[in-house]
């Protein structure tokens, strides 16, 4: 396949369609990423609004942030080295998730914390930065906004990103950012929809290539990768 000039691409975790949490997700999401086919979501007034952004992107945890493919690099390139990168990681067990209030947000995160999913966050964004094209002043100014600590304006001058290495955190997120009646709403509602899977044991097998074809648009599940490590 191909990136049209302008698309991006990223490296996220996302469950494997046999798990129940994938079923789960698409339903709250309403769009399967992997099928890019609309879902239909609860009964749950608000809920297609206050999930507009996270179904853009589709359910996941990002491990390599959203980036433009440098001038030259190819879809073939970065896909073979994403592949060698998933083929030196064993599989390993993620711990149960629960939902949380995130800055705001609700997304499920782990409730212990998990050195093996840090690791494979940190080596996603170094392995693969040698493919990510410089962001633009427009792309920075708008991360800034979100006033960046020093760490994380360091990181985003290094990497193109600020929440990555030690300012990055496990999160799967499933919702805007919320007030505090909204959070009353839509917490307990999130909490009983993802009920049957959040303490389920699972394992993280592999890793997920998403792509976008231009601003704006949804972004796919462009292939699994095996962790064969």
């Amino acid at each position: 396949m191909s990136l049209p000039e302008g698309g991006r691409v990223a490296v996220y975790y996302t469950p494997p369609p046999q798990d129940p949490l994938f079923p789960l997700s698409t339903s709250w999401l309403g769009r399967d990423p992997e099928r890019g086919a609309a879902v239909t979501q609860p009964d749950i007034p608000g809920l297609h609004e206050v999930t507009a952004e996270p179904r853009l992107y589709g359910f996941h945890a990002t491990l390599k942030p959203p980036m433009r493919l440098r001038p030259g690099v190819g879809w073939d390139a970065l896909a073979s080295a994403a592949g060698d990168l998933a083929g030196g990681i064993a599989p390993f067990a993620l711990p149960p998730m629960a939902v949380a209030d995130v800055h705001g947000f609700l997304a499920l995160r782990e409730t212990e914390p998990s050195p093996s999913l840090q690791a494979l966050a940190d080596l996603c964004v170094a392995w693969l930065d040698e493919f990510r094209a410089a962001p633009t002043e427009a792309e920075l100014a708008r991360r800034r906004r979100a006033g960046l600590s020093p760490g994380q304006e360091a990181m985003l001058r290094r990497w193109g990103y600020p929440y990555v290495f030690g300012t990055w955190f496990f999160h799967m997120t499933l919702t805007r950012r919320l007030n505090a009646e909204e959070k009353t709403r839509y917490r307990p509602a999130a909490e009983l929809h993802f009920a049957p899977a959040q303490a389920a044991s699972r394992c993280v097998s592999d890793i997920c290539l998403f792509t976008q074809s231009e601003p704006g648009h949804p972004f796919l599940l462009a292939a699994r990768l095996p962790l064969r490590g």
